[in-house]
Order: structure tokens, then sequence, then C-alpha cells
């Protein structure tokens, strides 16, 4: 994109399109060739665009506002289904909790995107069948088909989700990296809007113990539970109209959790082989070993999607190469436990799932291990590791259609 942007200073309509058709990508390109064009009057005023940062929030059109309140309410009305209708909370919260948070945020990008109707009569389609599906599983707590299909639906739903933000540019990768990026902000915005609703719970609980009145329960039935709920809806809404809330937080976390996560990882497989743990033959084990893997590659896509300078930046991308490597062990260790386990004791819903996964995971690492390397030696090949995330998004999002509705067919739901 660097030479047409530069190609393109002197037809502001073509300039204008490469900066719609990916604003992320147009922002990173064009602060990289700025020095060299910034005596340019074009180049200076796209300068100030795309550099210029809000010092006051932004409250987003009265309409945002509305759409907010009313899906924040209906997220918080999902919850207290169980009380309303008498329905038992272990048959409903472990398969309705994603239907919470995920329809109303695809809602969002549907009605912000300008989404065309086919596709929003799709998705809609998608969430109609998924609670029904969901619902209609037969109600046996030992299956373990069951507690897959509740497991991966909420990720199946993510990629829904996905599939509404990126709107009409499913081939564009940097729309893609650009819904990690969306993920990372709504997790930080989230977490300090949980936070602080935590520290306001609080001061109500002892301003109101002071005059002897006891709202505990009250405040956890009806304000808590909608302002959990709600708090995924409403970090989206900041997130999205005030972007400079977070965009410099967000980069900064994964540059100091990066050689951290990496510091632990290596202690810990030391550890490990210190104390004899066994991941062959101890199941509980070998499933943290496998949660440790899924949040370390996420630590890894999450560093290379909000580092926009990681090209120029040769300790950091030194850093998560290593990152990259430890965690390609950390799977060939996991992975070959549950060989081993398959090879012993036979296949069953749980072990090929995890199996299926850490296939993927592993071939994903790969790639971006690869791509990461050759960045180390040729700064402009960082764009390959951006692809190499971006490219298999689509591939995870099959894997947990797999696991939701086959998976419970295929074993007779077992």
């Amino acid at each position: 994109m660097k030479d047409e942007i530069i190609n393109n200073l002197d037809n502001p309509t073509q300039l204008e399109k490469l900066y719609r058709d990916n604003k992320t990508t147009f922002k990173r390109e064009f602060n990289l060739i700025y020095p060299s064009i910034q005596e340019k009057t074009v180049a200076q005023i796209w300068n100030e665009r795309l550099n210029f940062e809000l010092d006051e929030i932004s409250w987003g059109t009265k309409n945002e506002l509305i759409f907010v309140i009313v899906t924040a309410f209906f997220a918080g009305l999902i919850v207290k289904i169980p009380e309303l209708t008498g329905i038992e909370k272990d048959f409903f919260y472990p398969r309705n909790l994603s239907f919470v948070v995920f329809p109303f945020l695809t809602a969002y990008f549907a009605w912000k995107q300008k989404i065309e109707p086919k596709k929003i009569f799709i998705v809609l389609a998608v969430f109609l069948i998924s609670i029904l599906y969901i619902n209609f599983l037969p109600n046996n707590i030992k299956s373990d088909t069951l507690i897959l299909a509740c497991i991966h639906l909420p990720l199946f739903l993510w990629t829904a989700l996905g599939f509404m933000f990126v709107g009409d540019q499913l081939e564009n990768y940097q729309k893609r990296l650009d819904f990690l990026r969306y993920n990372g902000d709504l997790v930080v915005m989230t977490t300090i809007l949980l936070i602080s609703g935590g520290l306001l719970s609080g001061i109500t609980f002892g301003l109101f113990e002071l005059i002897d009145i006891k709202i505990e329960e009250f405040y956890s039935q009806y304000i808590a539970i909608w302002g959990v709920a709600s708090a995924p809806i409403v970090g989206t809404y900041l997130v999205r109209t005030n972007p400079q809330l977070v965009n410099k937080v967000s980069p900064v976390i994964a540059k100091v959790f990066t050689p951290i996560v990496l510091l632990t990882l290596v202690i810990y497989l030391i550890a490990v082989i210190y104390t004899g743990k066994d991941p062959y033959n101890d199941r509980e084990f070998l499933l943290i070993f496998n949660l440790l893997l899924i949040g370390v590659l996420a630590i890894i896509f999450f560093s290379v999607a909000e580092s926009t300078k990681l090209s120029d930046n040769r300790i950091e991308t030194l850093l998560l190469f290593m990152l990259s490597i430890v965690t390609v062990i950390l799977n060939g260790i996991a992975l070959s436990a549950i060989l081993f386990r398959i090879s012993e004791w036979g296949i069953t819903p749980n072990r090929l799932a995890v199996l299926g996964g850490n296939i993927l995971i592993l071939i994903n690492l790969i790639m971006v291990t690869y791509s990461l390397l050759k960045t180390l030696k040729n700064r402009n090949e960082i764009m390959n590791v951006e692809k190499s995330i971006a490219s298999f998004l689509p591939i995870y999002g099959l894997w947990t259609i797999l696991v939701t509705f086959i998976f419970p067919i295929l074993f007779n739901f077992k």
C-alpha cells in the first residue's frame, strides 16, 4: 500500500478510497512513509487527520445510545429467564450464556456496517438454529458431546460476530486483524467496566450498611446482573466511538506481557521436568496444559494484531518468535500426550476434540513462527505474519461447527 499512497498523493479520490478500504493498514503505512513526504501539504493534512486525538469523550449519536440501552436491557433479561420461567439454571446457563452477548454485538455491527439484508438474514438464521439446536440436545449431564457443544458454541458464535464485523470484505485479512484488535480492546474496556462496577457495588453496600439497610440481594438480582450482562455491549460502544480510550493501552499490554509470558513458560517447562509431572497419564494436568496453550496462542495473536510497528522493532519481533517456539514445544508435548492416550484407551469425543484442536493450533503456530523468522531477516515480511494469523481464523470457525453440531450426532449424543 505504500506505493499506492505515494502514487496517489495528487489523486484525493483514490487516496480516500484506499483509506476507506482498510483504515488500519492505511494509517500504519502512511505513518511509515510520512517522514519522506512530509513537505507536501496533502501529506500534512492526512497526518493530522490520521493522528489527531480528541481530548473529550464522544457519546455517539442519540440512536446509538438508544440502541445500547435497549440491547443492554434485553441482555440482562435473558440472564433472568430461569427466574421468570422456572427453567432449571443448570440446564439454561451452560447452553445459553453465549446468547446474552453475541446476538447483540452482532446486531450492533450489522447496524453500524450497514450490512445488506441477505447477510443479516443468514446470520439471524444461524443464531436461531443454534438456539434451537443447543436447547434440544438431550439433557444428559454425563454426555461429553453436550459439554463439548456448550464449550464450542460460543466460539462458533464468535466467528458469526466476526463475519458481521468484516462486512463486505470477507477476503480482506486486515479486516480480520481489525476484528482481533477489537476483541483485545473490548477485553481491556470490559475489564475496566467490571472493576469499576465492583468498586461502585462495594461503596453502595457500605453506604447502605451505615443506615442499616440490607440491599445486597436486591442489588445483585436487579442491578449487578444487568451490569455484568451489558458490560460487553457498553464496552463495544465505548471502544467504537472512542478508540483513543484504549488504542494505546492494548499495545502496551501486549508488549509488557510478551516477555513475562515467555519467561513464565520457560520456567514452567523446567518446573514440569523437575517435578516429574506427567501429561500422558494425568488427565487434569493435560487439560490445564491445553488451556495454557490456548491462552498463550491468544497472547501471540493479540500481540501481532496490536503491534502496528512490529517490523521496526527487532527486539519485540524476536520475543514473539521465541514465545512462538516455546509454544510449539508445548503444543508438541500436548499433542503427543493426546496421541498416547488415544493409543492406550481409544477414541472418545473429548480426546478427538482436543486432538483436532491441537493439530490446528500446531499448524497455525508453525506458520506464524516461520513468518516471524522471515521478519527477523527482512522486516517487510511482517505482512506474512499477519496473513498467517488472519487466513487461519475461518478454519477455526469450521472446527467449532464440526465439534458443536457434528460430534453429538457422530457419537450418538454420548
